[in-house]
């Protein structure tokens, strides 16, 4: 018997008993949670305080100068913004449309990154990037909406 036979016997019944669903699914919920928290953040500094959808005058003027690199009118840009930044979270935290939700805030990072930020790629996107693309491969878990709906629809 070799001398790593008891520690690698060891790591892989270790291994095997993290590998259920449950667990995956508590970390799929911390990675909703975690990315949802970003966005929903983020979105919290744009509106006037207690409201979710009224835009402050110097969010509008954030969208004329420093992120005027986007691809679209400022006041556009900003109100779709705003709507990503509360809608997209909410659902991720209910685990209600997952992977749309994770994919739309994986779409939001790259816009980020090409036109307003470039430089903060290993800083901070290809994190938001990393998060959003395990919830869009693995979805929102068994521990979400989209798991009941698709279990009522079974």
């Amino acid at each position: 018997m070799s001398l790593l036979a008891a520690p690698l016997k060891l790591y892989d019944t270790s291994v095997q008993r993290l590998s259920g669903a449950l667990l995956a699914s508590l970390l799929l919920v911390f990675v909703r949670v975690v990315l949802g928290g970003i966005f929903w953040r983020s979105g919290q500094t744009k509106v006037a305080d207690g409201t979710w959808f009224e835009i402050t005058e110097s969010t509008r003027e954030l969208f004329r100068s420093e992120y005027a690199g986007v691809p679209l009118p400022p006041d556009i840009a900003a109100v779709m913004a705003n709507a990503a930044e509360h809608i997209l979270p909410a659902l991720l935290l209910a685990g209600l449309f997952t992977r749309l939700s994770a994919l739309g805030l994986l779409g939001m990072t790259l816009v980020i990154q090409i036109f307003v930020y470039p430089e903060e790629w290993w800083a901070q996107h290809a994190l938001w990037a990393a998060l959003a693309l395990v919830l869009v491969l693995q979805g929102g878990g068994l521990l979400s909406l989209d798991a009941l709906l698709a279990r009522r629809r079974a």
